[in-house]
């Protein structure tokens, strides 16, 4: 006999990967259980399910840095507050991101996938419903978008939960309202030029220099450094919140459309964003 469970939460986080550098992803969770019919007539209350996974996944993936530690191309370092992640992209240059413990997920794998971060988490998670189940199924898949939509990392040095770590990120569609009609040619240029994104707040670029930009800030959880490819990045003059990310993108489509009426709904991961006009 199986319980099932159809999107049972949805998390926010980044990844490293090979060819891409680090992404920005919203993945929603699908959850299979396994097991014999108790005196209840049921498998497993489907609220304690829902409440014990669903908290896990907000725990050890929502919100963090999802890192393969079998590739190649990362080296971690405990510095005694905090970790050190260096990561050698393929051209030679480099992202190192010193954080506390808990900004970082380490998955025992060679690449950060649906499949197999699913299987990382399955099997940390059986542990949490010992003998009530005999089996467990997880995955993940990703939202649906038909139009366009960019990934991005970022951090809130402001933000008293886990949104003040400095290297966490969504896959996030966009919608461009240009005088009550949608503009998707607009659309799929800004997707393509935020596409792996790392969106950073000016007063917390300490350095550009050498092709590379720093960020630095301190929050409740500690202190947070990160140092990538300028490249890489774009910059605000304000806390990277999706309401000023969408007020960002309004200011810069107003600059080049003065006479038109702008609006834009800035999507933070799925279901859920903010809406800017001028």
């Amino acid at each position: 006999m199986k319980l099932f469970v159809k999107n049972l939460t949805n998390v926010d986080f980044s990844y490293l990967d090979s060819q891409r550098g680090m992404v920005g992803e919203s993945w929603l969770a699908q959850l299979e259980l396994d097991g014999s019919l108790n005196s209840q007539g049921m498998i497993c209350d489907f609220g304690l399910v829902k409440s014990r996974v669903r908290d896990w996944l907000d725990t050890f993936v929502d919100h963090r840095l999802v890192v393969p530690m079998h590739s190649p191309q990362v080296t971690m370092q405990d510095d005694e507050t905090n970790l050190q992640l260096t990561w050698k992209y393929l051209d030679g240059k480099a992202l190192i991101c010193n954080a506390p413990a808990q900004a970082f997920t380490q998955v025992s794998s060679l690449s950060i996938t649906l499949e197999s971060l699913a299987n990382w988490c399955e099997s940390q998670l059986l542990a949490l419903f010992g003998d009530e189940i005999e089996g467990l199924k997880l995955s993940f898949i990703p939202e649906s978008i038909s139009g366009a939509f960019y990934h991005y990392t970022h951090g809130l040095a402001q933000h008293q939960g886990n949104c003040q770590r400095i290297a966490h990120g969504h896959r996030s569609r966009i919608e461009i309202i240009i005088d009550g009609n949608r503009d998707t040619a607009l659309e799929e240029l800004w997707a393509e030029q935020w596409q792996d994104i790392y969106l950073g707040t000016t007063s917390h670029l300490v350095a550009r220099e050498q092709g590379y930009s720093s960020y630095q800030y301190s929050a409740p959880q500690g202190d947070f450094r990160i140092k990538l490819p300028s490249e890489r990045c774009d910059d605000l003059d304000s806390e990277t919140t999706v309401e000023q990310i969408a007020q960002h993108i309004v200011k810069v489509l107003k600059q080049r459309f003065p006479q038109r009426h702008v609006e834009v709904r800035a999507y933070e991961g799925i279901g859920k964003g903010a809406i800017a006009q001028a």
